[in-house]
């Protein structure tokens, strides 16, 4: 999946204007890989598209923070200037789009080290 389909998903889903889910998109990605292993980023970094991994690149840090599901919706809806609600239907979002974007094998690593909020908040989107 290529960047505009990745990011058409997202707006198509979330009904927010493209430019929105696609500033939803890299917050959120940028946000999730402070959650991360620097090897981890990695390994999805070789699975996104060039513009999708540079915000996983850019919040990629040498030490794991430690942070649930609500306080990564509240980041993102600061960065992006969207109410939390959207922010939050926005971040299960960009989960399930990457479910559907990378393989299953590199998916399920990622959630391991999300943890059980993630999990759930994703579950509850479905």
């Amino acid at each position: 999946m290529d960047e505009q389909e990745f990011v058409r998903t997202v707006a198509e889903r979330t009904g927010l204007s493209r430019q929105e889910a696609a500033d939803l998109t890299w917050a959120t990605l940028e946000t999730l890989a402070h959650r991360l292993s620097s090897g981890e980023a990695r390994d999805l970094i070789t699975e996104l598209p060039e513009s999708l991994a540079e915000a996983v690149r850019r919040g990629t840090t040498d030490r794991i923070e430690r942070f649930g599901h609500h306080d990564s919706v509240r980041r993102v809806a600061e960065r992006t200037m969207l109410k939390e609600e959207e922010a939050d239907r926005g971040v299960r979002t960009v989960l399930a789009v990457l479910r559907e974007a990378i393989s299953e094998k590199e998916f399920n690593d990622l959630m391991s080290q999300l943890g059980t909020d993630f999990s759930q908040a994703l579950e509850s989107a479905e």
